[in-house]
C-alpha cells in the first residue's frame, strides 16, 4: 500500500477497499471511539472517583474518632458518676434551708468580732438555682484592713462550709476626720445553701412542667 493507493480510495465505497486498509480504518475508528469515550464519560467517572475515595478516608477517620470515644464511654460514665458523687458531697457541706438564720447571724457576729462596725447588714430574698440557692446581703461595713482581713479568715474558720462572694463592691477610705485609717466596704455579698430533698423535686418537677 503506497501513497497513490491512499489517494485513489472512494470514500462513497468503503467495501471496496482494499483489506489492509479497511483494518487500519477500523483500528483508527476504535481508537476515536475509546478516546471519545474516556473524554466524555471515564474522565468524568475518574473525577468523581477521585472524590468518592477523598470522602470514603475522611469518613474513616470520623468513624474511628467515634469508635475510640465510644469505646472511652463507660469509663466517661463512670467518672461522671463519681464527679456528681463528690459534688453531692461538697453540696451537703453547705449550710441548709433551717442553718442560713443562724449563719447570717454568725456572718454578722464575725465581722463585730473582728472589730468592724455593721452599719448596714440587710439580708435580701432568696434566689433558688438548679441546685441551690444564693442569699444576697447588701453591705456597709467600717474597718481597717487589718480587720477585714480577720473577717475573712473569721468567715473561714465557721464549722460550717461558708460561701461568701462579694458583687459591685466598692472598698474606700472612711475620710480624713475620726477615722482617718477606716474602709468603708459597701455593696452586696452573697451566700449560699443547698437544696434539700423537697426542694429539689419540686424544681425538678416546675422544670418538667415548663
Amino acid at each position: 500500500m503506497n501513497l497513490n493507493e491512499l489517494q485513489e480510495l472512494d470514500f462513497e465505497n468503503v467495501g471496496g477497499w482494499p483489506l489492509p486498509i479497511k483494518l487500519v480504518a477500523v483500528f483508527l475508528l476504535f481508537v476515536v471511539i475509546l478516546v471519545a469515550g474516556y473524554y466524555f464519560k471515564t474522565s468524568d467517572q475518574l473525577v468523581q472517583l477521585e472524590k468518592l475515595e477523598k470522602k470514603e478516608t475522611v469518613l474513616k477517620q470520623e468513624f474511628m474518632k467515634k469508635q475510640a470515644r465510644a469505646a472511652r464511654l463507660p469509663a466517661y460514665k463512670e467518672q461522671l458518676d463519681e464527679m456528681q458523687l463528690i459534688l453531692q458531697s461538697m453540696l451537703r457541706q453547705l449550710p441548709g434551708k433551717t442553718e442560713m438564720p443562724d449563719l447570717l447571724v454568725d456572718i454578722s457576729q464575725t465581722a463585730l468580732a473582728s472589730g468592724i462596725r455593721n452599719e448596714l447588714f440587710e439580708p435580701g430574698a432568696e434566689v433558688i438555682k438548679d441546685f441551690y440557692a444564693e442569699k444576697p446581703i447588701t453591705l456597709r461595713m467600717v474597718g481597717t484592713y487589718h480587720q477585714f482581713g480577720a473577717f475573712v479568715s473569721g468567715v473561714a474558720s465557721l464549722p460550717r462550709v461558708v460561701i461568701l462572694t462579694m458583687h459591685d463592691i466598692s472598698l474606700k477610705p472612711a475620710g480624713k476626720g475620726a477615722e482617718p485609717n477606716k474602709l468603708v466596704l459597701e455593696g452586696t455579698a452573697k451566700t449560699y445553701r443547698y437544696l434539700d430533698e423537697d426542694e429539689f423535686t419540686t424544681l425538678q418537677q416546675e422544670g418538667k412542667g415548663k
